[in-house]
């Protein structure tokens, strides 16, 4: 598009058709170039805080209402999207590491962050701005002529950020064609009824899935100062009201699907955005020349500014206003979404999994969750091995058909967590989180293993009931001790895995040497017993396999610690 051509338009008194037709191709490419460079922006920013944003939200089950009100504002600052942040809170809640309260202080803080888009916005209104322009190019060169991860990261950061002023830039030069029309600016200060704008407002956001983008766009159509919006007064600022309702269909979408906890994060997003547009509403009904006598004396001659300081404005007073009264909106959502009851779980939902599809949209935190899923899906392993062990020494075949049921589940969550770690790595994520992600496919093979080692345990159950062998009580004990070695190695190994902690990989390695140690003793002391005819040679093969299995097994839970070597 010919920015000087569109200038040129707009000093003439009336546009031709072609220059609204390329003024309008002009909004709408100024609009994609805004919503890349707000990805590239937010991508590149989440994926230089990698590290601090799996901090944040792995505390989040232990920190206090103040802390998750910082977590959403900071997270939303970084990833540059209320809508994502409180759809990854509906995916915690859905996944059951997040209560309700504490997502309702992160969806209200990140009200606040959202706002900083805004302000970056409403930066294009200066005349310095000319200035960020370049940055677009720098950041694309910093990626190109960099081979160090972490520079081409912060380059794509500097770029997306110059993209975004790029797109403003086309975007106002586009609006300075309608700025030359009557029809238009006429059409714009008829539209004074503020119901309608808050209408308005929130269906283009709802259509766009993006206040920040909106509001964006509200400020570069306002930025000039020639376009004026209903009468001019407190018009524009029920635009905006209307953008943070609209913002809410993107939690609202999510949350279709899953449980009623995620169902009421999702109310409760919105039931704060229209708990305030209400307020503020009133407030502007009542006070008409409220933007006049504020923002428009305070910001004199910078509309754009204005409007993004009352958009920060509004958020704010929202969360003073409302974050003493977590637990009433908590108590409203349950009121309007019930528990139905059932006996079974006296009403209460089971959530049995760390992994949510919502989770995908920041990839960072979905590592994390992934390698809390994989620690669950070995831990569920190793417990189905020792109840199938357990059926084995009460020679129970009952309980012994229920340890399989208990296997077919770690197959499926295992295969679901496979189908997550796919997912992961086709989004953005870092170089480490790439090798971290190759690491945990590793550790479902090993889980999986533990597990069909815990079916063998099962077959040997049968064996030893139908065919009605016999071991003495040294041989249980001995396959006890050595059970009770595979558990400790085990919880050496799952701190190592969760936690990265070396000494528990040190340790772990020696209750493995420990375990061959005794698979090798037991074996012997049953050929001697065998040659002094102290045991039926019909369970050799059976007791032979079931220490060879307990060994393997060892083998595998030793891997998990070893996992991120």
């Amino acid at each position: 598009m010919n920015i000087e051509a569109l200038a040129s338009a707009a000093a003439g008194s009336s546009p031709t058709a072609m220059e609204y037709v390329v003024a309008v191709m002009g909004l709408l490419g100024g609009l994609g170039v805004l919503l890349y460079g707000f990805k590239v922006l937010s991508e590149s920013i989440e994926k230089l805080a990698n590290d601090k944003l799996r901090s944040w939200f792995g505390k989040t089950s232990a920190t206090g209402r103040f802390a998750g009100l910082g977590i959403g504002i900071v997270t939303t600052t970084i990833i540059q999207s209320s809508s994502a942040t409180t759809v990854m809170t509906v995916g915690f809640v859905n996944a059951g590491v997040m209560s309700l309260t504490m997502a309702t202080a992160v969806i209200m803080g990140a009200n606040i962050g959202t706002t900083i888009t805004a302000q970056i916005a409403a930066l294009s209104a200066f005349e310095f701005a000319a200035f960020l322009l370049p940055l677009a190019a720098i950041g694309i060169f910093m990626d190109m002529l960099s081979k160090n991860d972490k520079v081409k990261t912060v380059g794509m950061i500097i770029g997306g950020l110059g993209l975004v002023f790029v797109a403003l830039d086309v975007m106002s030069a586009s609006m300075s064609v309608f700025e030359e029309s009557p029809l238009f600016l006429e059409a714009l200060k008829a539209i004074s009824n503020p119901f309608l704008l808050i209408l308005i407002g929130m269906g283009f956001t709802a259509l766009i899935q993006s206040s920040s983008a909106v509001t964006s766009i509200i400020v570069a159509l306002v930025s000039s100062g020639n376009v004026i919006i209903g009468d001019g007064g407190n018009s524009v600022l029920f635009l905006i009201l209307g953008t943070n309702i609209g913002t809410c269909i993107t939690a609202i979408l999510s949350s279709i699907g899953a449980n009623k906890n995620a169902k009421r994060a999702a109310l409760i997003h919105l039931m704060f955005n229209v708990f305030g547009t209400i307020i503020f509403t009133i407030m502007l009904l009542i006070w008409k020349d409220f933007n006049a006598v504020t923002f428009q004396t305070w910001f004199a001659g910078a509309p754009a500014t204005q409007i993004a300081m009352f958009h920060t404005f509004f958020n704010t007073v929202c969360v003073i206003l409302f974050f003493p009264c977590i637990n009433l909106f908590v108590k409203l959502a349950c009121l309007i979404i019930r528990d139905k009851k059932d006996k079974a779980t006296g009403g209460k939902e089971i959530i049995d999994t760390f992994l949510d599809d919502r989770l995908l949209q920041t990839p960072a935190i979905a590592v994390m969750q992934a390698k809390k899923e994989i620690a669950r899906i070995a831990t569920d392993a190793e417990q189905t091995l020792k109840k199938a062990l357990g059926c084995f020494y009460a020679k129970d075949k009952t309980e012994a058909t229920n340890v399989r049921e208990h296997i077919k589940k770690i197959n499926e969550d295992s295969r679901k967590a496979t189908q997550f770690l796919v997912k992961l790595s086709s989004s953005e994520v870092s170089y480490g989180d790439e090798k971290t992600v190759s690491a945990m496919h590793g550790a479902i093979a090993d889980a999986l293993r533990i597990a069909d080692l815990a079916d063998n345990m099962v077959k040997y159950t049968y064996h030893y009931v139908d065919d009605k062998l016999e071991f003495s009580e040294s041989v249980i004990d001995e396959i006890k001790v050595m059970c009770g070695k595979v558990d400790r190695l085990f919880d050496e190994s799952i701190r190592a895995y969760s936690d990265t902690d070396v000494t528990a990989v040190v340790r772990a390695e020696e209750f493995e040497n420990e375990i061959d140690a005794l698979r090798k003793h037991i074996i012997d002391n049953h050929i001697k017993r065998l040659n002094e005819g102290k045991c039926q040679p019909q369970s050799s093969s059976i007791l032979i396999n079931l220490v060879g299995n307990l060994e393997r097994a060892a083998d595998h839970i030793l891997n998990l610690a070893h996992t991120f070597d």
